[in-house]
């Protein structure tokens, strides 16, 4: 078998490679595409294993691979460097410290997701920035509004608001701003509708998708994100890993009798997180038990430590009744810990 640890960058990558059979060690500076995709597929038909650093900027470098069916292995980059001993860095050591992961079974291997859930990402995303686009515009033309004394809010994209919007007497280029603003608008509108019955459609599809939507203020965007990011529910043993991954725990700097919390890491998926929490302010003005607790929350810690404990707690739902394929009716009757192993007490044993 042949082990290659890479060094990754957008125009190039640092290879340290070994043979495990003869012994043979190289190592070399391959330029994107040309001459790394030269390189590899002089090894085709020969047991081939890649270990590189999670990054952005490699999908191409991902698809040939699987094309010549090597091994891609992908490591946490933040495992990675915590690994190195010494105090230079240059791309030879990342290479070279990579493939002695690779070699002595200690390369810190992540989960990754599959080609299919991948490009679904990215109708997600897709959406997602087009309505920041559309929100941007919106905002542009209420400021308009304001300043010539008109305040409607959302009545100003009723049909009389718009023409009150557009019977404003303007400057030349205030005009042309206005005009270009509504053309922008109603050049996305369609294009998000569209997008939405898209992600509609492929929730339909998808049996664990349409299983979370039973939740209260759950919809279609929100369950797709939620199965798509976090693939696979096995990867996880129980809530606090879910809100971990999502970056919904409190940053934390603690030392002998001294515990320090800060505001949330912030460090899974942002567009998730976001959707958490406006899913979750729905099933806060929903469901009378959900509002009791973010009442009390908001009066103890304010608004927002409320709405980003409720969007946890939404999260920390949603993953048991997809583990245990349950609905919304079955995880209210029989709790979220329901079939658990319990102590030696008879008592459950809470993994959250």
């Amino acid at each position: 078998m042949i082990i290659i640890g890479v060094d990754y960058h957008p125009e190039f990558q640092q290879i340290a490679s070994v043979d495990t059979n003869t012994g043979e060690f190289q190592e070399k500076r391959l330029t994107h595409p040309a001459e790394a995709e030269q390189f590899y597929r002089a090894l085709a038909g020969q047991k081939v294993r890649v270990g590189m650093e999670a990054s952005g900027h490699a999908r191409w470098f991902e698809r040939l691979l699987a094309e010549l069916q090597f091994e891609l292995w992908i490591g946490d980059a933040a495992e990675i460097r915590t690994k190195r001993v010494r105090k230079q860095k240059t791309d030879r050591q990342d290479a070279q410290l990579i493939l002695q992961l690779l070699l002595e079974n200690r390369f810190p291997k992540i989960w990754v997701p599959s080609g299919e859930n991948r490009d679904l990402r990215q109708l997600l995303w897709h959406r997602h920035r087009m309505v920041q686009a559309r929100t941007r515009i919106m905002n542009q033309l209420q400021a308009v509004a304001l300043n010539e004394g008109l305040r409607c809010k959302k009545k100003l994209w009723r049909e009389h608001g718009r023409q009150q919007l557009e019977a404003f007497r303007l400057g030349p280029w205030a005009s042309r701003r206005r005009r270009d603003l509504l053309e922008l608008m109603d050049r996305l509108n369609p294009t998000i509708a569209e997008l939405r019955q898209a992600i509609e459609q492929e929730a339909e599809n998808n049996p664990a998708a349409q299983c979370l939507m039973t939740h209260p203020g759950v919809g279609a965007l929100t369950a797709m994100a939620f199965v798509l990011i976090i693939g696979d529910n096995e990867r996880f043993h129980c809530g606090k890993q879910i809100a971990s991954y999502l970056g919904l725990v409190p940053l934390e700097d603690s030392s002998g009798k001294r515990r320090r919390l800060g505001h949330i890491t912030k460090q899974g998926s942002s567009i998730l997180r976001f959707l958490l929490v406006e899913a979750a302010q729905v099933t806060v003005r929903s469901q009378p038990e959900w509002r009791s607790k973010y009442f009390h929350l908001t009066m103890r810690r304010g608004r927002k430590i409320a709405k980003v404990a409720m969007a946890r707690r939404l999260a920390i739902v949603l993953y048991w009744m997809w583990r245990k394929g349950w609905n919304y009716e079955q995880v209210k009757k029989f709790g979220s810990h329901a079939g658990q192993p319990v102590n030696r007490h008879g008592v459950q044993q809470n993994t959250e």
